[in-house]
């Protein structure tokens, strides 16, 4: 394996790191105007998030600093040809951040800051996955690797569906989380909208394979020709089971929890493994012009410098993050002036 492949294995970790950590407090977020009746159960939801939403949203900060440094060519292209989508993200987590800091401080403004909680989760929930399912589809690029491409070409049926699938997969990532944190009726809320979300994402994940199957047929075959494809697709079908049994258990809330996360892990690897050699296909364009592991990364000085680094700090980081959870583990409880 060499250091571009160890690079691109640790990209994709921590996108995907992500996804799991701020997926749930995305889809919390989501979820808040339907799940929360009344104010006490508004403040359970936002005070299950408030300690760990903005270390979470660390990871994607992470991620983009390692892509730009390991694979500069792609991130050059994701920040140019996914511009606007980008600033959009970017301004749904901006908006999430300054709602949640502001509801519980500004009562008179409560709905409107409620309204921005939603949508500053919804969007960026759909764009990672719209943009998620561009990459696997493949983008034109030139020779140099730029997207030659529109902003109304990245909104494609393909793409879209794998928007609607990452939202309904962070929702009920979100459901699971809620149900981890909260007591009493809201408990009992949130495993019922688990059941129901988890059932729409497995549903809408397997019909966007199928049409993928279809419309992205070398990464479909790239996933069923390798080994590690169908390892993959094993994980995820067994983590979704897994999951869905645990959260019909009295104490199975926090399992069923940990079952999701891997079903995100597994996807990403699912992801990952499709398009291999490849992080960037391109599409319509010919394919001397896809951004490939080898072709996009660094040199091997910086590489190897950015290796050293990562094995002295991603320790330190996992080991915070674990403490962070564990401090604020167990069931909510706040008072009126919590969140």
């Amino acid at each position: 394996m060499s250091l571009a492949d160890i690079w691109f294995v640790l990209v994709g970790l921590l996108l995907a790191g992500y996804a799991v950590l701020d997926g749930f407090d995305l889809g919390a977020g989501v979820l808040y105007p339907f799940i929360a009746r009344g104010e006490d159960e508004k403040r359970v939801v936002r005070a299950s998030i408030g300690p760990v939403w903005d270390g979470n949203e660390v990871w994607l900060v992470t991620g983009g600093g390692a892509l730009f440094a390991a694979f500069p060519a792609v991130y050059a292209m994701a920040f140019s040809g996914f511009y606007l989508a980008i600033m959009l993200m970017l301004f749904g987590l901006i908006l999430r951040a300054v709602s949640l800091e502001f509801r519980h401080r500004d009562e008179s403004w409560k709905g409107l800051w409620d309204f921005f909680f939603f949508i500053g989760s919804a969007a960026p929930a759909l764009l990672l996955g719209v943009a998620a399912g561009n990459v696997i589809r493949g983008v034109p690029l030139d020779e140099v690797g730029d997207y030659t491409g529109s902003f109304l070409e990245l909104l494609n049926p393909f793409a879209l569906m794998v928007g609607l699938s990452g939202l309904a997969m962070f929702m009920s990532h979100g459901a699971a989380w809620i149900a981890v944190k909260a007591e009493g009726a809201l408990e009992a809320r949130a495993r019922a909208w688990h059941s129901v979300l988890q059932a729409v994402y497995v549903v809408l994940v397997v019909a966007t394979s199928i049409y993928g199957i279809s419309a992205v047929t070398r990464h479909a075959d790239n996933v069923l020709e390798r080994p590690v494809g169908w390892l993959a697709i094993v994980v995820f079908l067994a983590a979704v089971g897994y999951g869905r049994w645990q959260m019909r258990r009295p104490e199975g809330s926090l399992k069923a929890f940990v079952g999701s996360a891997l079903s995100i892990l597994a996807l990403a690897a699912i992801a990952a493994i499709g398009n291999y050699p490849d992080i960037v296909p391109a599409r319509g364009t010919p394919d001397s012009t896809s951004l490939t592991v080898e072709g996009a990364a660094s040199g091997d000085t910086t590489l190897t410098v950015m290796l050293i680094i990562t094995i002295i700090g991603l320790p330190l980081v996992l080991a915070y993050t674990a403490y962070l959870y564990r401090v604020f583990r167990g069931k909510v409880k706040v008072a009126p002036g919590d969140y």
